[in-house]
């Protein structure tokens, strides 16, 4: 190879290199960006998680047993609490019923 092949590929491989490190750095993060403060069944209510790090506002992210996730406010709300609770009793439950059963539905196994 001419001396100048061999300073093309090693700046080639740098700036793939250098590419490749800013791409894996920007995960993207799923965010509520307004919350709705009108009470849902708990009934409806499969899963949630707690949104705080990393987004502007913080809320309750709710997760349907269709997978469809609802942005609520945070557990300072009443009934939000209400439906965290359930939903801790109910994923109890099903893993003691290994997922079996029609309350089971939607509840995925931790």
């Amino acid at each position: 190879m001419t001396p100048f092949g061999d300073a093309k590929l090693f700046f080639c491989i740098v700036f793939i290199i250098c590419c490749s490190t800013v791409t894996e750095a920007q995960v993207p993060v799923d965010c509520c960006l307004l919350v709705a403060n009108k009470p849902i069944s708990k009934k409806l209510i499969a899963d949630y998680r707690e949104q705080n790090q990393g987004c502007s506002i913080d809320a309750t992210i709710l997760v349907t047993r269709r997978g469809l996730k609802l942005c609520a406010p945070t557990k300072e709300e009443k009934w939000v609490e209400d439906v965290m609770t359930h939903v801790d009793h109910l994923k109890k439950k099903c893993k003691k019923e290994n997922y079996q059963g029609n309350r089971c539905f939607g509840v995925k196994p931790e």
